[in-house]
C-alpha cells in the first residue's frame, strides 16, 4: 500500500503515526502463522474432524497454496517492450501489441481499418 504523506498536516501526520503504532502493537502480539496453523491442526485432530470436512476443499487449498513459479527464462521478466503500433493522429500514443488494445486502436479498427496499417516501421 502506498500513501502520499507529503500533503498531510502535522495533526494528520501525528494521527497517522498514532494509528500505525497501535496497529504495530496488535501485529506484534500475534503468534506466527505456523504456530496458529499448528494449533488449528491440533484442535482438529483432537475433535476428529478434518479441515476439509468443516470448511470444504477450496478452503483447505487456499492456505496451503504455494506461489506459482514463473517458467520464463531469467532476464525476460519485467523488461520493457518496444512499441509495435503508433496512433497516426497522436504519435505519442503507442502500443506494444501485448494486453488489451488501446481505445484509439479499437476505434480505428471499428471504422474498417486494418491493424497492420499502424505498425511502426523499423
Amino acid at each position: 500500500m502506498s500513501m502520499n504523506i507529503d500533503n498531510l498536516s502535522s495533526q494528520e501526520l501525528a494521527a497517522l503515526i498514532s494509528r500505525a503504532n497501535k496497529r504495530k502493537k496488535v501485529l506484534a502480539k500475534r503468534k506466527p502463522a505456523a504456530a496458529a496453523k499448528a494449533a488449528v491442526a491440533k484442535a482438529l485432530k483432537l475433535t476428529g474432524w478434518t479441515f476439509e470436512e468443516l470448511f470444504g476443499k477450496q478452503a483447505a487449498a487456499a492456505p496451503a497454496a504455494k506461489p506459482r513459479k514463473n517458467k520464463a527464462k531469467a532476464g525476460t521478466r519485467g523488461g520493457k517492450v518496444a512499441p509495435k503500433y503508433r496512433n497516426p493522429a497522436n504519435e505519442k500514443e503507442t502500443w506494444t501489441g501485448r494486453g488489451r488494445s488501446p481505445l484509439w486502436l479499437s476505434a480505428l479498427l471499428a471504422t474498417g481499418r486494418k491493424q497492420e496499417e499502424f505498425l511502426i516501421q523499423k
